[in-house]
This record gives structure tokens, sequence and C-alpha cells, in this order.
């Protein structure tokens, strides 16, 4: 797959090159840009899909400690690389956490946004150190064991998929979690710059996200100045946009089609 060097990295991204609106894809924490396969497989007909995978996931490493702050700027410089203007940023969780951040720095290279149980808080103490212990047996030796199907049922909670990505996760464990973990755990809160956003944004959110809850994508919609709504997914866990994907693919063509007449 092609690489991007940018900002001192090696990025990892996939683009279709179809002649259309461009969405840039932001993956979630654990995962990579492959967790958009299905909606590359049912909008890559009318908008140019790019995925990356951000630094220390896929096929992208961490060569140091970083932000997500930086990863915005990733974004916008991997956007550089490929000679696109400005793009429809859709992201995941994590993926969201840098969107909104690339929309409050970049604006003008922010169409709209796709947030995809994201928000723009930060986590409880409690959740902290649940995420601390898990990040710890992560970069350890023994095998994921229990936290990875703890950990899959979060963010998937389908038998075959949990399997799947734990597969890959057993087999890309590396001590660049610990760089991506201090990104994750000691992000900003930027609730109070909602108002700062003027493009279009959707919230779309598993009603089953114990991660995320889906008040936090409510709080979202009600604070910013263009909300679009919120897509609530029954059934679906973190990643609504893998175990729903009909339904998902759905509404953020709908939204794609609004946004980009």
């Amino acid at each position: 797959m092609p690489v991007a060097e940018v900002n001192g990295q090696k990025i990892n991204y996939a683009d279709n090159e179809t002649d259309g609106p461009v969405v840039l894809w932001s993956h979630g924490f654990l995962m990579d840009h492959t967790m958009f396969d299905e909606q590359v497989a049912a909008l890559g007909d009318t908008y140019r899909c790019i995925r990356w995978d951000e630094r220390g996931f896929g096929d992208t490493p961490a060569t140091g400690p970083f932000t997500y702050w930086d990863s915005a700027d990733d974004a916008i410089a991997l956007l550089d690389h490929l000679g696109v203007e400005s793009a429809v940023f859709a992201g995941m969780s994590q993926g969201g956490f840098l969107s909104l951040r690339a929309a409050l720095a970049h604006a003008d290279r922010v169409d709209a946004l796709v947030l995809i149980d994201s928000e723009p808080g930060v986590d409880p103490p409690e959740t902290l150190e649940g995420y601390k212990g898990m990040i710890d047996h992560w970069v350890g030796d023994e095998p994921l064991g229990e936290v990875g199907e703890f950990v899959a049922g979060l963010i998937l909670g389908d038998p075959a998929l949990n399997a799947e990505w734990i597969a890959k996760w057993e087999n890309r464990r590396s001590s660049q979690m610990e760089f991506a973990a201090g990104a994750l755990l000691d992000r900003d809160d930027i609730t109070g710059r909602l108002g700062e956003l003027t493009m279009p944004i959707l919230s779309v959110h598993g009603e089953d996200d114990q991660s995320i809850t889906i008040d936090k994508a409510e709080a979202l919609q009600a604070a910013v100045s263009d909300g679009r709504g919120l897509v609530s997914v029954a059934g679906a866990a973190h990643a609504p946009n893998m175990t729903h994907a009909a339904q998902v693919n759905e509404s953020i063509r709908a939204f794609l089609a609004d946004v980009t007449s």
C-alpha cells in the first residue's frame, strides 16, 4: 500500500481515487483503516474515500509521543500529499477526536464532520485507570486472553469480528502502544470549543456503546451550530459502521449527498 512521508511520519493509506467529493476516514483506537471496508464498498462509487492508519496502528509506526492535535495535522498533511484541498472528515471514536481537532485548527480544510461513537470530552478517572490496566497488559508478554475478549466485546460485540480483530491485535502488539495510549489518556477536553465549529456535523452512535455513551453524542449535537442530527443504531456497540453497516452507510450517504451537492 502507498505511504505518505509527512510530518516526519510514514503514513500508510488507501485511496480508491474515485472522481468525486473526498471523504477522509479516520479509525478508532486499536483499529486500522480496514475498519471502513464496508463504507468504501457502499460509497466508493460516488466518493473518493481516503483511509489511513494513524500513528501506532496498522502499518503506520509511532516514533515518539504525540497528541491528537498532531494526528489532526497528520490528516491535513496527508490531504496535502494527495493534492486534496478539503474533505469531509469521518472519524470513529479516536478518529473523531482527531477530526474535531482538525476542524478547529484547519476549518477551511474540513467541509463537514461525520462522528461515529465519538465525543469532544475526556474520560472519568475510573475509566482512565481501566485503560491503563488494559494497556499494561497489551504491551506485556502474556496472551491477550480475557482482556482481548473484553475489549473486542466493547468495541464490536460480534463473535466473528471479535475473533478476527483479536488475532490482528495479537500479531501487532508493540511497545508503540505506549505512545498511542498517551494520546488517548492525556487528551484535552475541547467541549468548550464546540461553538467554534460551523460546518455540518452528523453523529452516528451505537445505542449499546459503553465506551462512549450515546448521551455524549446528544450533547454534542445540541452544542454545535449546524448539527445534522444523531443516528441512533439499536443493538450496536462502539463500532456500528462495522456491525450495522447497512444502516450506517445509508445515513452517511444521505448526509454526504446533502453536504457535497
